[in-house]
């Protein structure tokens, strides 16, 4: 089995670190990724800064990028303006968060699900027109920090809908990191009854000590792409006591243990997790890059 590493800490991590991270280092970042084997990266998103001040510089960070890796860079964009900007910048894909509950959609985005989900479907329409790539991260789909419990069906409805517009992958996201297994395996089938040929890929966050019992279960289920963050930075600023995604490194220790080849390396993710902490002045969340490898 092949599974591939979404690395999301450019965008997802470092979006909910009280420290601001200049332009050159969100680019070394993404430059470290690339130079440990990750070729698809999300790599800033184009929201107003007044929403998410550390993601002010989605322009200059995108001028900066090299171009000749073979590494496509994701864009997050939430209405046309965003997409307007993400075109202009040269992303390879834009992907759009719809939330599968009214509250956090409102708290989050600042309109209903179904507002965004028109909003998807004029996007996703300009998008493909343009050439680029889109992909939809359903947010909240295994919990809402404002209304708890998300049924399955209520996710699967959204994921109805969203497909209709042809995205080329669906994203389901533990946001606050709630989710367990069993979960999992229902609202992955759930989807993949309504979502046809698309692809999914899953966004766990291990704030509950349950992202990668969750991996596992997505693995089992039959998901070829994960969403993790170096160092297991990030978050959501929106949802209240929100902490990082599964850390990058210690899913690729988790993975090659398993068996499963992804191209990533392992030492170099180590290293660049604890570049960044050092650059965020924090000891980061995940745990391999100070533990080590096994065996040594």
């Amino acid at each position: 089995m092949q599974v591939e590493i979404v690395e999301v800490g450019p965008r997802d991590g470092l979006q909910n670190e009280d420290v601001l991270v200049d332009t050159g280092t969100k680019v070394e970042l993404i430059g470290r990724m690339l130079d440990a084997g990750v070729r698809r990266i999300e790599a800033t998103s184009f929201v107003h800064p007044g929403r998410v001040p550390q993601m002010a510089d989605a322009e200059q960070v995108m001028a900066a990028l090299p171009r000749d890796r073979g590494a496509s860079y994701i864009g997050l964009v939430l209405n046309e303006r965003g997409l307007d900007r993400a075109l202009d910048a040269g992303v390879d894909e834009a992907n759009v968060v719809v939330v599968a509950t009214e509250t956090f959609s409102q708290r989050n985005q600042g309109t209903s699900v179904e507002g965004m989900l028109r909003a998807w479907d004029r996007i996703a329409r300009r998008a493909q027109q343009a050439g680029l790539r889109t992909s939809v991260t359903i947010s909240a789909a295994f919990g809402c920090p404002f209304e708890g419990e998300v049924p399955v069906r209520q996710v699967a409805d959204v994921a109805r809908r969203v497909a209709a517009s042809g995205p080329a992958e669906i994203a389901l996201a533990d946001t606050i990191g709630v989710g367990v297994p069993p979960q999992v395996t229902a609202v992955l089938a759930a989807a993949r009854a309504v979502a046809g040929d698309i692809p999914l890929r899953c966004h766990f966050h291990n704030t509950r000590n349950t992202g990668f019992a969750n991996v596992v279960a997505a693995l089992d289920a039959g998901v070829a792409a994960l969403d993790a963050s170096v160092g297991g930075i990030g978050g959501c600023p929106f949802a209240p006591a929100a902490t990082g995604n599964i850390a990058t490194e210690d899913l690729i220790y988790l993975l090659n243990r398993m068996g499963i080849t992804h191209g990533v390396d392992l030492e170099r993710t180590s290293a660049t997790a604890r570049w960044i902490g050092d650059r965020l002045d924090t000891t980061v969340p995940g745990l391999l890059s100070r533990a080590g490898p096994f065996p040594a």
